[in-house]
């Protein structure tokens, strides 16, 4: 197989290098976190939950393609264009009579299923910018940082039936923002572990050391609470003690339930199953595309009742060898994408949970002179699935080189106000920032797509 030899642009690979910290369940060997370690952990901002009541979706799925997957060789392919603008591929007709590019023919055939946007614009063509306002809903400042989505779903809804109301699989990428100026406990639980990487999947500081008892365990646990107890007593800071007993409360939950470490394997998953979600796949230098085993997980979390799955995949800053991209990825993508909607179909979740597929922005309308496309801001595509949304949908189209939006354009803004609308969360609502001082709307100036709501 023919693999692409571009990494990406420059800002595009600095992703790879600037993850912010985040909570991790453990915490980290059996509550062996220190003092310190915990107290850093600031609360900035509170809101009292049970403001939103559930909406149609009860959990989302987020998968996230960065560097900027092109809406040509995907889900808004022009076979009418000149071939500098058309790019190497052909076509594949949906099953409701409209085409993808024919490295979606799988997921043709569920169209009926989801909706794809064809017309969201963006602002900025720059990896980190736009990777920040696609999960926050702003553009970067030095004034304020502002919370991911996941981290807002969080904050608002909490958790059900003891599961962590976030988690990223495998974990989060550089300039995807963090929990901004909410308390750190609303950021995700990060496996940093690959579902679908060789050799035998298990969550890092998932479980007890083997060299502690659980009667060992309990006395740790029961030490804390003594030590909280006098600091409580002492007038240290409240806040930064409510956050540190919710670490430890969400970590000892999860060391301790069954349910939570069933969840977390792909154990009891059949090989039908698997193969559903797609298996095999290789990408470069022999590494396995993963795609299908991240969102089979993925599955089985919300299933579980997480609220909010931030998957990502892929590498897709294609300057250099588009062909080459698309060939290396796409076919993982194709197989993954149409499983996991065909299964939550199939279980009767696809009504309650939202399958959204992002990417930070599209590719420019002509291949260049390296066989790639450049950072295109102005026009490209989604993919929406269940929760709420119009089933075999195009929603929106771009003009005859995927330049410009032709109709019904759809500002980032608008989508993202959209997805939260199917959540049960007006994003016109103000959360508070800096202890109360300010009100920031959730999304800056989302209005929600009605064209898009079943």
């Amino acid at each position: 197989m023919k693999t692409s030899t571009s990494t990406g642009c420059h800002g595009f690979r600095q992703m790879n290098f600037q993850r912010r910290e985040a909570m991790r369940i453990g915490v980290c060997s059996a509550l062996g976190l220190s003092m310190a370690d915990l107290l850093k952990h600031e609360a900035r901002a509170t809101v009292e939950p049970g403001f939103f009541k559930e909406g149609k979706a009860k959990s989302i799925i987020h998968l996230n393609l960065p560097g900027g997957m092109s809406q040509q060789e995907s889900w808004d392919p022009k076979p009418e264009a000149p071939s500098e603008y058309r790019g190497a591929f052909g076509v594949a007709k949906t099953n409701t009579g409209e085409v993808f590019s024919d490295n979606f023919a799988r997921l043709a055939k569920v169209a009926d299923k989801l909706t794809i946007v064809r017309s969201v614009v963006g602002k900025i063509p720059d990896h980190q910018q736009a990777t920040y306002h696609l999960f926050t809903g702003y553009t970067p400042t030095t004034v304020i940082d502002y919370p991911q989505m996941g981290s807002v779903v969080s904050h608002l809804f909490g958790s059900r039936k003891e599961m962590p109301p976030y988690v990223a699989v495998p974990s989060m990428r550089g300039f995807e923002g963090g929990t901004g100026f909410l308390s750190s406990k609303y950021g995700p639980f990060q496996l940093n572990a690959d579902p679908g990487a060789k050799g035998e999947f298990q969550v890092r500081d998932f479980s007890i050391p083997k060299d502690i008892s659980m009667q060992q365990f309990e006395r740790r646990k029961a030490a804390r609470d003594i030590v909280e107890s006098q600091l409580r007593k002492l007038d240290a800071d409240i806040d930064k003690l409510n956050t540190m007993d919710d670490f430890y409360k969400n970590a000892y939950s999860l060391l301790t339930s069954d349910a939570a470490r069933k969840a977390f394997s792909l154990a009891d998953e059949n090989d039908a199953m698997r193969e559903l979600y797609g298996r095999g796949y290789e990408l470069k230098q022999k590494a396995p595309a993963a795609v299908g085993e991240r969102l089979l997980l993925a599955r089985r979390l919300v299933e579980a009742g997480v609220r909010f799955v931030s998957v990502n995949y892929g590498s897709w800053d294609s300057h250099v060898d588009i062909k080459g991209t698309c060939t290396e990825h796409m076919p993982a993508l194709d197989h993954a994408i149409s499983g996991l909607i065909t299964d939550l179909d199939q279980r009767g979740m696809l009504d309650s949970t939202l399958v959204m597929v992002t990417t930070e922005f599209g590719r420019t309308p002509k291949v260049n002179t390296s066989n790639g496309r450049d950072h295109w801001a102005r026009v490209y595509s989604m993919l929406l699935a269940g929760g709420g949304i119009t089933r075999g949908q195009i929603y929106g189209a771009s003009d005859a080189t995927a330049a410009e939006p032709a109709r019904d354009e759809v500002k980032l803004e608008d989508f993202l106000a959209t997805v939260y609308n199917q959540l049960g969360i007006d994003s016109n609502q103000e959360l508070s920032a800096f202890g109360g001082t300010r009100p920031i709307e959730i999304v800056n100036g989302g209005k929600i797509v009605k064209g898009i709501i079943s």
